[in-house]
């Protein structure tokens, strides 16, 4: 990729690291530039926004569980018919799996790209040097362009600050935003509140962009972007192979979390999707050899779901006639006997799989996972593998079928097996990202 690229990263989570690169991104949309951007790490929420501010489709790239190549072609997809590129990272700077990989500053350096750091300065004066130059002198080959400033007091904070910092780094302070309390977004328990599900979403963005023409230098911005490191070999990424030929996606605000990358790459092997929404009682397509339910927020619409004939009967049928139906996290959920949701209340489900998944007692599942297919499916033979991520709240509180997978943490440590598979149906909490 060829198209000049810059990185926006934080310190650490919580420092307005969203609502900067949305500013960034809708800022320079709205001076005619044709802005591609990414998102670091797994993370199905982010991205939705990033579409939202940039009209193009946004990937995520993660060097823990994509391969070289899959990372480099994604990246080059981002740049495609683009003036700029503008990525967002994870988490804190260095933050990823135990060994670095997986971490902002990792695909920085993977891919040669500049960063800007974001620094939360609300409580904060002449330390704000320490930090600065803690993060910029880190890595030798992690190169920090630029920093703005958020979430200052006043015109006197901001000077004080500049000072600090101009007395110990030459690294560019692009801007500083004020606090702005009316630019935050809404949060639920695995993140953001959907785009999708937010109404107010372009004052939004145009707000959080009129903030950024008053407080940063974008045309320096600008100029601190460079073209990547890398070259795509191949010009498509699949990362995961179709489960059918003709694929029925479930997609609403229950179901939304299924990534660009995956779905694109079903299309690029000749697979047809078909969507369908199960909130509005739409039935998977009859014809469809596969039935995909991604996760999302069943639980938050538990009672709706189980209520829901024709999309129950549909999932049946396609059971029924042996169509391979996969559910990932919240689709799994559905795809069991019964959810339990938050209030303790038991909602009958799918009932294809021996599962009862509970929101009762909510428990936190997270991390990076490799992943390995205890038999052979539509998705490979029996061993393939995959890397992918767990992130859920919900237990099991029933599990009497025969597992799906097998699952190993970060550190290679054996989980043991994981989900449920009856015949052609089958299902776990893991998200797939990439083969191995």
């Amino acid at each position: 990729m060829h198209t000049p690229a810059i990185l926006i990263a934080a310190p650490a989570s919580g420092t307005g690291k969203t609502t900067a690169t949305l500013a960034v991104l809708r800022a320079l949309r709205r001076r005619g530039l044709r802005v591609g951007s990414f998102k670091v790490g797994p993370d199905y929420i982010d991205p939705e926004f990033h579409a939202r501010a940039t009209g193009r489709p946004c990937h995520n790239l993660d060097s823990w569980a994509m391969r070289f190549g899959t990372l480099a072609t994604l990246l080059d997809a981002a740049g495609r018919d683009a003036d700029i590129v503008v990525g967002e990272g994870v988490m804190g700077l260095f933050d990823g799996a135990p060994d670095g990989s997986g971490s902002t500053a990792d695909v920085a350096a993977l891919l040669g790209l500049p960063v800007v750091l974001v620094l939360d300065v609300r409580a904060m004066g002449a330390s704000v040097a320490a930090v600065a130059e803690g993060f910029v002198r880190f890595r030798e080959d992690v190169d920090v362009t630029g920093l703005i400033l958020n979430r200052v007091g006043s015109e006197a904070h901001d000077r004080a600050l500049r000072e600090a910092l101009d007395a110990r780094l030459s690294t560019p302070v692009l801007g500083a935003f004020p606090q702005l309390d009316g630019l935050s977004l809404p949060s639920r328990h695995l993140g953001l509140v959907q785009a999708l599900e937010h109404g107010a979403l372009e004052a939004f963005l145009d707000g959080a962009a009129d903030a950024a023409e008053r407080a940063l230098d974008l045309d320096r911005l600008v100029r601190l972007a460079r073209p990547p490191s890398v070259v795509a070999l191949h010009g498509e990424a699949v990362p995961i192979p179709p489960p059918g030929q003709r694929i029925a996606l479930a997609r609403d605000a229950a179901f939304a979390f299924a990534y660009a990358a995956t779905l694109q790459g079903w299309r690029r092997h000749g697979a047809e999707l078909v969507p369908f929404s199960p909130l509005a009682d739409e039935a998977p397509d009859p014809a469809a050899d596969a039935v995909v339910l991604p996760g999302g927020y069943p639980e938050l619409h538990a009672g709706r779901l189980s209520g829901n004939g024709r999309f129950l009967a549909g999932l049946r049928a396609a059971a029924a006639r042996s169509a391979f139906v996969l559910g990932e996290c919240g689709g799994y959920m559905v795809l069991g006997e019964a959810l339990v949701d938050a209030d303790g209340l038991r909602h009958p489900m799918a009932g294809l799989l021996p599962v009862v998944t509970s929101f009762a007692e909510r428990r936190r599942h997270l991390g990076y996972r490799r992943i390995e297919l205890i038999d052979g499916c539509p998705l490979g033979e029996a061993g393939s593998g995959f890397r992918g991520h767990e992130f859920h709240y919900a237990s099991e509180i029933a599990n009497a079928g025969v597992p799906f997978v097998r699952a190993f943490d970060v550190r290679g440590r054996d989980l043991g097996p994981s989900g449920c598979r009856a015949g052609s149906v089958a299902g776990s909490f893991l998200h797939l990202i990439d083969r191995t």
